[in-house]
């Protein structure tokens, strides 16, 4: 028996095979940790703006005020921050910081002169980078 197991030992054939196939072992899940969580981190910025949905509801271009209010509803599965306001493509003050909840509603105040009968192009921006844009008519 110690004849073999010092034969064994001397033999040393086996022994490149075994620590490349470890090494390839190693390599391959470091690679796949990496590649796992960089999927985790790209997925999760993916969900959250994907669950990021706001609707606008209605549009008032209030004469009295000489603003333009829009009532905006959350509807997605994340809070929304309002970060920049366009009328007509150029950017346009309003009643900030603007946040909404998940399910809650609420009149965003756009600073901008309008006159009765155009149509205006308003673009509202979340902080995520969401886009709620369509044209509107002043009344």
């Amino acid at each position: 028996m110690k004849k073999i197991f010092k034969r064994f030992l001397r033999d040393k054939r086996a022994v490149t095979p075994v620590l490349s196939h470890l090494l390839l072992t190693v390599v391959a899940v470091a690679i796949m940790s990496l590649a796992t969580s960089a999927t985790f981190m790209i997925t999760t910025n993916m969900r959250e703006t994907m669950g990021e949905r706001v609707i606008v509801e209605d549009v008032w271009f209030n004469s009295a005020t000489g603003t333009v209010d829009v009532y905006m509803r959350n509807v997605g599965k994340a809070d929304i921050q309002v970060s920049n306001v366009y009328v007509e493509h150029v950017s346009q003050s309003f009643n900030g910081p603007f946040l909404l909840e998940v399910n809650k509603h609420g009149w965003l105040r756009i600073a901008c002169s309008w006159d009765s009968g155009e149509s205006y192009y308003i673009d509202i921006v979340t902080k995520r980078g969401t886009h709620v844009a369509s044209y509107y008519k002043a009344p």
